[in-house]
């Protein structure tokens, strides 16, 4: 009998216009296909199963979750030469006798059966889209999958956003940098002064909202719908000796009380709140400042002709998300009442930002395995290993709005000419000055 591979290889001929875009090892050690391409192992007639009952992301996702199949070497690069080949190739539509051939085929190869098990992970959600309790439920999916785990993750500032790189890699400026950076750009953009209220909506794990307390003293109002994220950046603010600046709120965006904030931020937060709410959460945003207050958003967007996520994040990571093209959340937001005053695109810092969480989760994927099971940590290294193919692509983007509330008769408070400012610089003259 031919050697497995070569099975595989010429059933996939039937849907494939040029050769393999990857090396093909099959469960019985057989290798085919382009000697220099990334190599991709079959554990098990059960892979070829599962992208039979479901040809397409999803299925090839599960596969690679389930155990199914492995990629050696750098995953992120094998995705990306192998998705550009049959992008570049296109897919063939077979006709009756070669879709008949590639059946007997697949049958012969042990493919034919009912469908394998879904790997565990998926998001159960129920009721109304965005609804509030639906919300607590996906952010939770999310985000309470354990504190230790995201430590583990990202650095010392437990920032799970894009960082900001201002300088090259080295032994002194690493992901914790960039993300202080980060911080620094986004208070100096708001303008952040002592005893400044500032709103920050989805603070996640109290990163701008303890950098914002304990760097410029302001006074922070920080929502979340996470137990476990209220819980740590309480914890947190008394740990850094700003809890008298600091008040944790677990409650939805909906129903953040009061206004007259001087300042608010969302930092990755409106990719959660649903197309059709988001005119809703513009307004909230506007409601909540005073006139002349300003709002930053770091917001990921889609390409104009990108899907966004797609469904293996969405089946398996952020159920609910939503994101469009830039411009069209900034007519939201003139929509809602605000003045855009500018937006920089962050795209490139994401896919190094999305390569160090990468690194840490390989340097210690022990313990992250040992953690949260080896199909969780496999579901992660596929997630972050798409992710960054994405922003390096150009299918997604990041990028911060700064906008304001103007006054009635127009008025902004901004300069005429904003400042150019030295993120770094900023920040290692108030470290000198401790």
């Amino acid at each position: 009998m031919r050697p497995a591979a070569d099975r595989l290889a010429n059933l996939l001929s039937h849907f494939l216009h040029g050769p393999l875009p990857v090396r093909l090892r099959a469960w019985d050690g057989s290798e085919a296909g382009p000697a220099d391409a990334p190599l991709v192992s079959l554990r098990g007639p059960e892979a070829l199963r599962r992208l039979l009952w479901q040809p397409n992301e999803l299925g090839i996702a599960e596969a690679y979750v389930a155990g199914d199949i492995d990629v050696d070497g750098d995953l992120a690069q094998a995705l990306g030469r192998a998705g550009r080949s049959v992008r570049d190739q296109g897919i063939r539509r077979p006709g009756p006798a070669s879709l008949a051939t590639a059946t007997v085929l697949a049958a012969g190869l042990g493919a034919a059966g009912p469908p394998p098990h879904r790997p565990d992970g998926r998001a159960r959600l129920n009721g109304r889209p965005h609804s509030a309790s639906r919300d607590r439920a996906a952010i939770s999916h999310h985000y309470d999958l354990s504190n230790a785990f995201y430590a583990m993750l990202l650095d010392a500032t437990m920032a799970y956003s894009c960082a900001y790189w201002t300088r090259p890699t080295g032994p002194s400026y690493g992901l914790a940098e960039a993300q202080a950076d980060k911080l620094e750009l986004i208070c100096g953009k708001l303008g952040l002064r002592a005893g400044d209220r500032l709103l920050d909506v989805g603070c996640g794990w109290g990163s701008l909202t303890v950098h914002a307390a304990r760097e410029h003293k302001a006074k922070v109002t920080a929502v979340t719908l996470s137990t476990a994220q209220r819980d740590f950046v309480t914890a947190r603010a008394d740990r850094e000796g700003v809890a008298d600046l600091v008040d944790v709120q677990l409650r939805h965006w909906r129903h953040v009380d009061g206004g007259g904030y001087d300042a608010a931020a969302a930092v990755e937060m409106g990719e959660h709140v649903g197309d059709a709410e988001y005119p809703e959460f513009a307004g909230m945003l506007r409601a909540a400042l005073r006139p002349e207050g300003r709002l930053l958003i770091q917001q990921m967007s889609r390409g104009a002709h990108a899907p966004g996520g797609g469904r293996f994040i969405e089946t398996y990571i952020a159920p609910d998300m939503h994101m469009r093209p830039l411009g069209r959340t900034a007519d939201l937001l003139e929509a809602a009442g605000l003045e855009v005053r500018s937006v920089e695109s962050l795209r490139e810092h994401y896919t190094r930002t999305i390569d160090a969480w990468r690194a840490n989760l390989e340097e210690r994927w022990g313990d992250i395995e040992g953690l949260v099971g080896e199909t969780t940590g496999r579901i992660w290294r596929l997630y972050l290993a798409g992710a960054s193919l994405a922003f390096a692509e150009r299918r997604m983007g990041v990028d911060q709005f700064l906008a304001i509330r103007p006054t009635r008769e127009g008025t902004s408070g901004m300069p005429g000419t904003p400042s150019a400012r030295s993120i770094p610089a900023a920040r290692y003259a108030r470290e000198a000055r401790r």
